[in-house]
């Protein structure tokens, strides 16, 4: 290459320089012994080439080397000028060193390529892949054609890659759209089907003025036989031809047999209920089977609702107006019970029962609990203890799901309880101040310390069955009255010792109260006056009081673990002597309780393992299979029947509410 010309003959190395210090292998692009400070020279060297032609073309002399000394440049460019024979002889072998060390000259003395620069290249041809069969280096333009036609092949790939993941991506994305839209018109009928010519589809909403079909009926079970009425007056038709087959069908199969047969009723002992006469022996079986199903409807008369020809008659109702309705209406309005209770007798001796699911099984308590009750409805049941929660739950005997769950910061409770009408739910503890939890607006009210008075705990309180009163125990042998609607102090009444327990009675108007000196009083609310006094027999100290439900019997407990059973109109007539001295608990007696019949009577004990009993009240016996050798009771504290005994809930100090199921009752 002559100096000063602008471009570089084909065939020739190429140097570049770059500042850095590390040397690489011979035979790659190699660093030299850079020509200005902080460079180095890096030559690229053409492979080997098998022609003539190629040899020539990579001869030094078409490539001046650019940094050499300009005399050893000037003497380089006039043995190119030279014929080739002469042109061995116009350099010096100095400056054939300089040349070979700054490594621009690839071919040694003889025109061949080193060793090193052969393995090298070799390498390199193997790595990219590039061995088609031609013999042209790098550096020829044979070379330089084959890598620019390689990196067209290689754009040319990438493009139909592209290509190839976009058709693919279009026809999956097609695909999705057609299965939608088979979607559509499978669920959709011809209103979302794309029109399309010579289709049925489209012969259907040719006509603009007409509506699409929104559904279709599916004929294809009945054969094609149309068999459903279109209009309403056949729909009408059908229907009373049904009702005329119901009700003159025949019986599919008649037993011959019970024509013929004769049953001896006096024979059979359990068969004798059958007879109507006293002296009646043999009947036909047509005439077994009626009083059969005779005796079957007296036992269980309760099936009137499934008889779907029943018009129950509603007061005030409209001839317009529909029976079932009323009917419903009638049911959901009133808070009777839809089963009538069984009036069999509780029999004593073994009492059949089943433990469930534990009522506060999804939110236990951390602590003891100290107050269980049933709402009125008895599904809703309350949990509180002194872990200073309030919780609700569900009950149903399979999962008990938690409603509800109330915070009270400041008060440990130590007894809660609804209101009998079910509207709120009163809290106490250790405090003189108590919370009040309305179940229709969710509110929580503190309410107290209460005026006048210096008591500074309100733990122990009653609610009087007409949801009017409440009565806590205050200090020094005092009552305090507070009304349930204003929350506000109304009275008190004065006993001769402490109180301990109290007890509402005639539906509210009368409150018993015992305490310190063993005595039982009857207070009259009406005139706040005592009405009775009277020693309750062998007590010294009375802790504990409860009534049945309709006032008839009262029980009272001691610290000796004594339990008396009195019948209230004898006590007020005088007679002192118990019904029943029940002297199964050895420690404190807690919490009693009568259930709604006032059959059973559940007493228990705090401080024993165990204790509690369950007393047969009509033979005043305890059921001795309570509370078995598998259930463990844990210390129980507190207790509630559901309002119609069909649950039995018992909670301990353990944190947990025990739930029992009751079969001898069948109502919750």
């Amino acid at each position: 290459m002559a100096l000063g010309s602008g471009r570089r003959p084909p065939n020739t190395s190429l140097q570049f320089y770059f500042p850095t210090r590390r040397r690489l292998v011979p035979g790659t692009a190699q660093p030299n012994k850079p020509p200005l400070p902080g460079l180095r020279a890096l030559a690229i060297f053409p492979p080997r080439t098998s022609t003539k032609a190629a040899a020539a073309a990579a001869s030094p002399f078409h490539a001046p080397p650019p940094l050499l000394p300009r005399s050893t440049q000037r003497r380089w460019a006039s043995a190119r000028r030279s014929s080739p024979d002469r042109r061995r002889h116009c350099l010096s072998s100095s400056d054939r060193r300089a040349a070979g060390a700054q490594h621009c000259l690839p071919f040694s003395s003889g025109g061949k390529m080193s060793l090193i620069s052969q393995n090298t290249q070799k390498r390199r041809l193997e790595k990219s892949g590039a061995d088609d069969g031609n013999d042209e280096g790098i550096g020829s333009p044979v070379a330089r054609d084959g890598e620019v036609g390689k990196g067209t092949k290689l754009k040319n790939h990438n493009k139909e890659k592209k290509k190839k993941r976009t058709k693919v991506s279009e026809a999956q994305q097609n695909k999705e759209e057609e299965e939608i839209r088979q979607l559509e018109s499978s669920l959709f009928g011809a209103l979302y089907t794309p029109l399309e010519f010579g289709t049925e589809v489209a012969g259907a909403v040719a006509a603009p003025d007409k509506d699409a079909p929104l559904f279709f009926t599916d004929r294809s079970a009945a054969d094609g036989v149309d068999d459903l009425p279109i209009y309403e007056e056949d729909l009408a038709h059908d229907e009373e031809e049904d009702e005329v087959v119901i009700k003159g069908r025949k019986p599919v199969w008649i037993d011959e047999e019970e024509e013929r047969t004769e049953v001896d009723i006096a024979k059979v002992a359990r068969l004798r209920k059958l007879r109507k006469e006293a002296d009646e022996h043999l009947i036909s079986g047509k005439e077994y089977e009626a009083r059969l199903r005779g005796q079957h409807a007296k036992l269980n008369p309760f099936t009137g609702w499934a008889n779907m020809d029943r018009k129950t008659s509603i007061p005030g109702a409209s001839d317009g107006e529909s029976d079932d309705e009323g009917g419903v209406d009638d049911i959901l309005q009133n808070n009777d019970e839809l089963v009538v209770k069984d009036t069999v007798k509780l029999l004593p001796g073994m009492l059949e029962f089943s433990r469930l699911v534990d009522a506060n099984i999804q939110d236990p308590s951390s602590g003891p609990i100290n107050s269980v009750q049933f709402h009125r409805n008895g599904q809703l049941m309350l949990a509180a203890g002194l872990d200073k929660h309030l919780r609700f739950f569900q009950i149903d005997g399979k999962r008990n799901p938690k409603i509800q769950s109330i915070f009270i910061g400041d008060c440990p409770v130590l007894k809660a309880s609804f209101l009998p009408d079910g509207s709120e739910v009163i809290l106490a503890g250790r405090r003189k101040f108590f919370y009040s939890f309305d179940l229709v607006k969710a509110a929580v009210s503190k309410i107290g310390p209460l005026t006048g008075r210096e008591e500074k705990s309100l733990e122990s309180f009653e609610i009087s069955p007409d949801s009017r009163t409440i009565a806590f125990v205050g200090n020094e042998g005092y009552i305090l009255l507070i009304s349930a609607k204003t929350k506000q102090l109304i009275g008190t009444l004065k006993m001769n010792g402490s109180v301990r327990s109290l007890a509402f009675a005639d539906g509210g108007n009368q409150l018993l109260s015992s305490g310190g000196d063993g005595h039982v009083y009857h207070w009259d609310l009406g005139t706040r006056k005592c009405i009775h006094k009277a020693m309750d027999d062998g007590s010294l100290a009375g802790i504990s009081l409860c009534t049945s439900r309709d006032s008839s019997l009262f029980a009272t407990g001691s610290t000796s673990g004594i339990v008396n059973v009195y019948k209230r109109d004898d006590f007020l007539g005088g007679k002192r002597k118990p019904l029943k001295t029940i002297e199964n608990l050895t420690t404190d007696v807690g919490e009693m309780k009568f259930n709604h019949d006032a059959q059973l009577l559940a007493i228990t004990s705090r401080k024993e393992r165990n204790g509690m009993r369950l007393v047969h009240v009509p033979s005043f016996s305890v059921f001795q299979n309570w509370p078995g050798p598998r259930f463990s009771l844990h210390y129980p504290r507190c207790l509630d029947f559901s309002p119609g005994s069909g649950f039995l809930s018992v909670g301990h100090a353990g944190g947990k509410v025990l739930l029992y199921k009751l079969h001898h009752y069948q109502n919750a």
